[in-house]
This record gives C-alpha cells, sequence and structure tokens, in this order.
C-alpha cells in the first residue's frame, strides 16, 4: 500500500509536465479513498471479530460451598438455589448473613468469605438471575461436567441476559432467596433472628432498590438489621485510559439525557428547556439503538466482551486474578439492552435513594473506575444522616473493585471490620 501510494505520486509528478497532471489528481483522490474505505473495513473487522470468535469454555464443575437448599417458585420461575453455612452451635449463632454478589460473577466465588463469617453467624448465597447456576446454559454445563464431561462450551450463556431490561427479575431473586433465609433461621432458634446483608456492586444497587420498594409493614425489613454495601453500583461506569476517552463522553452524555428525561431538576428555565429538550431527543434514540443492537444476528458480533482493563481493576492480588483469567463461570459478554437497563435502574434508584432509611456500612474505594466514588459519596450524602449506626469506609487513593477479594492483610482487616459493626448493631436499640 505504501508503496503503491509513493508511485503514484512519482507519477503525478512527472505528468504535471505533460499537461495530465489533472487526470492524475483524480486518480490519486480515487487511490485515497480506496484507502480510507480498506482502513474503515479493517477497523469495522477488528471490531466485529472478537464478538464472532469468543469462545468460552468450563472444565470443572460449579465451585459448590456449603449446604444447597432448593426454592421452587409458583409463579413459573424457574428453581433457585440457596447456599447455606452453619457455625459449629448454629442453634447459638445470633444472627444471619445474606451474601449478594456482582455483576456477571457468581456465588459460588465467596466460599472463603461465607467459611469466615459462618464462624459466628448462619450464611447463605444464591445466584442472581441469569448468573452462575440460575443460567440455564451454565446449569447445563454443570450437570454436564459432573456426569463425567471433560469440556463444556459456554459462550452462548450471556444469552440469558435478553430478557432483561431492568433488575425486576434480579430482585425477585433476591426476594425469594431473603424468605426462604428467614425460614431457615427461625427454624434452628426459638428466638427470630435478626439478618444482615453483604453486598457488592450491581447486587448493593439490587439490594437498595429492593428494600426501598418494600412496604413498612413488611415483616422482612424489620428483619434486616443491616446492610453492607461494598462498592455499590450507584454510579455509571468510568473506563479508564483510551477506552474513557471513546466510551466516556457517550455514556456522560446517556446517563445526563436519562436523568432528565421528563425530570425537572430546579435548574433555571432556559437550562431547564435545553436538559429536556436534549433528553427527549437522546434516550429514545438510545434506548432503540441498544435495543437493536441486542437482537439476534446483531448482538453475536456487537455485544461487547469484558477487556482486560476490568480485571486489574478488580483486586490487587495477583493469585485473585489469575482465579478470575481461569474462572469459566464468570460470564464474560453484556447485552446492550442489559447494560441499558442498568443505567436506567441507577437514574431510577438514584431519584429515591434518600427513602433508604435501614443502617448500613458502606465501604468504597476513591478511584474505582467500574463504580465510581461519586454514586457512593452522593448516597451518603442523602442517607448517612438517617441512622445513628450509619458508618462510610472509604479506600483512599485506591482503585480496586472488589474488597472481599484484596490480598492480605487487607481482605482479612475489613472482614473483621464488618462483623465488628454487625456485632455493634446486635447490640444497638431498635
Amino acid at each position: 500500500m505504501v508503496i503503491r501510494g509513493i508511485l503514484f505520486k512519482i507519477i503525478c509528478a512527472r505528468s504535471l509536465s505533460a499537461g495530465i497532471g489533472k487526470q492524475c489528481a483524480l486518480t490519486q483522490n480515487t487511490y485515497s479513498s480506496d484507502k480510507l474505505a480498506g482502513l474503515m473495513g479493517m477497523l469495522l473487522l477488528v471490531l466485529i471479530l472478537p464478538g464472532c470468535v469468543h469462545q468460552k469454555f468450563v472444565t470443572e464443575p460449579y465451585p459448590r460451598w456449603g449446604k444447597e437448599v432448593r426454592i421452587d417458585d409458583i409463579d413459573g420461575d424457574e428453581t433457585l438455589i440457596l447456599r447455606t453455612l452453619s457455625p459449629p452451635d448454629s442453634v447459638a449463632a445470633p444472627a444471619c448473613v445474606l451474601l449478594v454478589h456482582g455483576m456477571n460473577e457468581h456465588i459460588g466465588r465467596y466460599g472463603e468469605v461465607a467459611h469466615y463469617f459462618s464462624r459466628q453467624y448462619m450464611v447463605a448465597g444464591f445466584d442472581h438471575y441469569a448468573h452462575g447456576l440460575s443460567n440455564s446454559v451454565l446449569q447445563r454445563a454443570d450437570s454436564a461436567l459432573t456426569s463425567g464431561s471433560s469440556k463444556q462450551n459456554v459462550s452462548n450463556a450471556y444469552l440469558a441476559q435478553s430478557t432483561l431490561i431492568n433488575l425486576e427479575p434480579l430482585r425477585r431473586n433476591l426476594n425469594r432467596a431473603l424468605r426462604k433465609m428467614i425460614t431457615l433461621c427461625d427454624k434452628e432458634s426459638e428466638q427470630r433472628r435478626p439478618l444482615f446483608i453483604v453486598a457488592h456492586s450491581l447486587g448493593a444497587l439490587v439490594t437498595a432498590s429492593y428494600l426501598i420498594q418494600l412496604r413498612e409493614e413488611d415483616d422482612l425489613i424489620r428483619r434486616v438489621r443491616g446492610v453492607i454495601f461494598l462498592a455499590p453500583a450507584f454510579a455509571v461506569s468510568e473506563p479508564p485510559g483510551w477506552r474513557g476517552w471513546v466510551a466516556n463522553p457517550l455514556i456522560k452524555l446517556s446517563f445526563h439525557a436519562e436523568t432528565h428525561f421528563l425530570h425537572p431538576q430546579n435548574e433555571p428555565l432556559p437550562l431547564l428547556m435545553f436538559n429536556q429538550t436534549l433528553a427527549l431527543v437522546t434516550v429514545p434514540i438510545l434506548d432503540s439503538l441498544f435495543e437493536i443492537l441486542s437482537w439476534p444476528g446483531l448482538r453475536c458480533i456487537l455485544t461487547p466482551i469484558s477487556p482486560d482493563w476490568v480485571q486489574n481493576y478488580l483486586t490487587d492480588s495477583e493469585e485473585e486474578k489469575a482465579r478470575l483469567r481461569f474462572d469459566g463461570w464468570i460470564v464474560r459478554r453484556t447485552l446492550l439492552r442489559f447494560v441499558k437497563g442498568i443505567e436506567a435502574e441507577i437514574v431510577h434508584f438514584r431519584r429515591q435513594m434518600t427513602n433508604f432509611t435501614i443502617p448500613y456500612f458502606l465501604v468504597y474505594s476513591e478511584h474505582d473506575p467500574i463504580t465510581p466514588a461519586w454514586g457512593s459519596k452522593d448516597f451518603a450524602h442523602a442517607t448517612v444522616q438517617h441512622q445513628p449506626d450509619n458508618e462510610v469506609l472509604i479506600f483512599s487513593n485506591f482503585h480496586y473493585h472488589q474488597h472481599l477479594f484484596l490480598k492480605e492483610p487487607a481482605r482479612t482487616e475489613l472482614l473483621r471490620n464488618i462483623v465488628q459493626w454487625m456485632e455493634h448493631r446486635l447490640h444497638a436499640p431498635d
């Protein structure tokens, strides 16, 4: 290509003296157009081919921990598996702890965390809708592996997200898990034991939005003694580096438009009119675009695959990073329809987060690009005064997202802080 361009220039230079420069210039322009089209085609192939060739396999059964309790549902939802662990003297356990994992991961990763809490408390965990063994593709793969298969293709596990236009299916599973756990807690004890929820990232958004929806008279809301929010998804992501230069303007535009869409923000009238006009144009276009890109056929080549930078910002533990690289039960792709639905859920939650009144222990990193700190700061500013036991722990100058998977001693120190906060809550007056 380069040699061809040089030859064109030589020919053109000689042709000018022969009076045919005009035709040569036209030919060179044609060449330039062809070159541009070729570069655009190559760029398109670079974007498309990863989606086409993405293959993911699992070779070992799902990482189970604890006892499995199956929760059947009469409304047509699939069976939900609740994993439970109890201390040696389960009757004397003062409380129960429910673990709620984050986006595209699974509760099987939390085995060590569950064993830590089970020294004192009854512990349970479950897989979100479309995650882990709540994902039909992953469930079938696990069954095949436990039956003797050596390898299973789970590349299409992300397609379980095709029905997720919001987080309502995840909230339904949380509701089922919470109510079943309360039943199990009460079964082994003569008293109604309190409940704590430890929720990470997207799981924190699901938990917070679910608890706000509960009515005051609901018995469940009175049983929740406190919530531990770990890097909660109360803000949209901000990719770092060159990806951020490309993606962040669009992310911010979409979030700004969604925030103002049919919801005035007490702006001056000129700004109000501008924001509403921008939102009325932008939101329908982006909603339609994300929906179209999630259709069969298009989604197989346009669904984004989790980039390497995400793994680097999850934990500072090289051992844990190695586990993440080889964990086939993590869903590596995310349908754009689901991404847009999460954005809308964040916007909706922020409009009503001041109504969150349950005591909480909030933990976040100052420079986390996956769930940026401004979301947690806004939540704390709106709610910290509601309860005297509300506490905020900030990892200053930290950019890691999964605090329960940090390298030692930070990991154990955080677990101890969580237990201390829960013990304080158990002795605090109602």
